[in-house]
């Protein structure tokens, strides 16, 4: 990369990081190969109004991409929630996607995603808590729930929405969602203001209509992307396909809920760089960082136009 292309960069940088050079940029983000810790660490304090990642999950088998186990996962994440909480911004939130666990060897549930949350409940303050249920996850775990016959499918993943104030920065009307058909025949025709059983007056306003239904906690977002251009682009480069990818629409709807147009948005676990992707779409801008090499290559496949550093970096 020639000197004036590198100084370039740094003036575009959304938050430049003097003596590091990005695997590649786009004209809104900036991708690095390296330990998060480091760059966090390297980051400016109150510079960041959205961190939205999902970290490698405590889970029974050993994946691709490294995972710690259970016991260790709460020390193991520690590090790095100090530094997300320096990085935000007062009224900056920390979006933490975590899937569950189970104890090994045993139908029965590991409490690791609630010892994380009490934890991190030291430093943050629990926005609320949301839950993601994919409806086309596999059937597991397969021992107790295809062979012993005693276990529901798992298909939910907590996500906690962690905050630095009692009072962050959020406005559900960016999320809003269609009204179904029931609600725009009473829209239009009009609703009787009762008392229900359940003791709720309803008033008139009930009846307005506010341009669409205020979402629910429960984000139900199938991940069958087995077809996207990321996957395509991975095979005829022949680099490995990340396993463990966030479907498009679950940080679409924390990046617009939680942030405004160039607002920062970082994933210290960016793995396929989703994050990114959405975060650039939605014009705002973003950083991410990967350790694994391979990962990072993969992911500048998700913007056709991006700028190609290198891929050496901090991740030794």
């Amino acid at each position: 990369m020639h000197e004036d292309c590198a100084e370039n960069d740094a003036r575009n940088d959304p938050l430049p990081l003097v003596g590091l050079i990005p695997a590649y940029t786009t004209p809104r983000g900036r991708a690095y190969h390296a330990d998060a810790l480091d760059i966090l660490r390297r980051l400016p304090s109150d510079s960041v109004s959205l961190v939205l990642t999902s970290p490698p999950f405590a889970l029974r088998r050993k994946k691709a991409y490294g995972n710690v186990a259970a016991a260790d996962y709460v020390d193991w994440l520690w590090p790095f929630a100090k530094e997300i909480h320096r990085v935000l911004r007062p009224e900056g939130s920390f979006v933490l996607e975590l899937g569950g666990s189970w104890n090994p060897g045993k139908g029965t549930r590991s409490l690791y995603q609630y010892e994380v949350l009490l934890r991190l409940a030291r430093l943050f303050h629990v926005a609320q808590d949301f839950y993601w249920y994919n409806p086309s996850r596999l059937t597991t775990p397969a021992e107790w729930v295809t062979v012993r016959r005693t276990r529901v499918k798992d298909a939910v993943n907590l996500i906690w929405w962690l905050s630095k104030t009692e009072n962050p920065q959020a406005d559900n009307r960016r999320v809003l969602r269609p009204y179904n058909p029931s609600m725009r025949r009473l829209l239009k025709n009009g609703y009787k203001t009762a008392r229900r059983p359940s003791q709720h007056d309803i008033s008139a306003n009930f009846s307005r209509d506010n341009g669409g239904a205020i979402p629910p906690n429960l984000l139900s977002i199938a991940n069958t992307r087995s077809n996207d251009d990321y996957l395509h682009r991975c095979r005829d480069a022949g680099l490995p396909i990340h396993p463990a990818r966030f479907p498009p629409a679950l940080p679409d709807f924390f990046v617009r809920f939680l942030t405004e147009a160039d607002q920062l948005v970082l994933d210290p676990f960016a793995g396929s760089n989703v994050t990114g992707y959405v975060a650039e779409n939605l014009k705002r801008s973003w950083i991410s960082i990967e350790l694994n090499a391979d990962y990072v290559e993969g992911s500048r496949l998700r913007f056709p136009h991006a700028s190609s550093s290198r891929t050496d970096s901090l991740a030794g």
